[in-house]
């Protein structure tokens, strides 16, 4: 697995330059790993060359790693679309959730949240660009939505997340991500206190980190070619 250690440090090199040309600190920026598809041994080899955030999107598939690597020191994040069925599963074994876009999924994870466990870390996805084929509260509705989150026991309203539809360049790459940069700003002006952007993915980090990225979601660079069951 030494590929992973390779492909994790030009990742963070990726990262590092992009905060050097937006003039910000490297610690501004945080990396989640998203391992989905990939067993719990590369997870293990991530972790075993420094990388403790994962980012998954199939609740089932993740439940089995989570348990698997109990005994390591990972966070684990869901970043896929959450259902109804699958709240509880997320509520129990997660640490964060990037997906909640409806007032309906808040409540779920709220009321099924173990009080055992400290309270689950939320962003709202934000669908910024009005990508047909993308999930997330509209721009306008974001505020109203981010409110009731906010009010919710064990859970704890950190920001917004974003999976714009794919840019021509880096200009308009980072026009789109501006917008959410933006919202956050107008939504802690309103009394929040939101302090994550979880955008930026492999092909588009470095236009996430210059329009104030806080967290980026990196798979294929660090993992390789995901192969999907048919």
């Amino acid at each position: 697995m030494t590929k992973i250690s390779t492909q994790l440090s030009a990742v963070h090199e990726r990262m590092h330059a992009a905060c050097r040309a937006a003039g910000r600190p490297p610690e501004a920026v945080a990396l989640l790993a998203v391992s989905k598809t990939f067993g719990a041994d590369a997870v293990q080899a991530a972790f075993e060359a420094g990388q403790t955030a994962f980012g998954e999107n199939y609740i089932q598939e993740a439940v089995e790693k989570i348990s698997a690597l109990k005994h390591l020191p990972l966070v684990w994040h869901c970043i896929g679309p959450l259902q109804s069925n699958k709240t509880r599963l997320v509520a129990e074994h997660f640490d964060w959730v990037h997906t909640v876009d409806r007032l309906k999924i808040a409540q779920r994870l709220s009321e099924q949240r173990p009080v055992g466990l400290r309270p689950l870390q939320v962003c709202i996805q934000v669908n910024v660009d009005a990508g047909p084929t993308k999930a997330g509260v509209p721009p306008d509705q974001a505020l109203v939505l981010a409110q009731a989150v906010a009010g919710l026991p064990r859970l704890q309203l950190r920001g917004l997340m974003c999976i714009p539809e794919p840019a021509s360049d880096h200009a308009t790459a980072c026009q789109v991500f501006e917008r959410a940069r933006a919202l956050l700003t107008d939504l802690n002006a309103q009394g929040l206190k939101l302090d994550t952007l979880s955008m930026g993915m492999s092909a588009d980090l470095e236009a996430a980190i210059a329009s104030g990225s806080t967290l980026v979601r990196v798979g294929s660079a660090i993992f390789g070619t995901r192969h999907y069951p048919a």
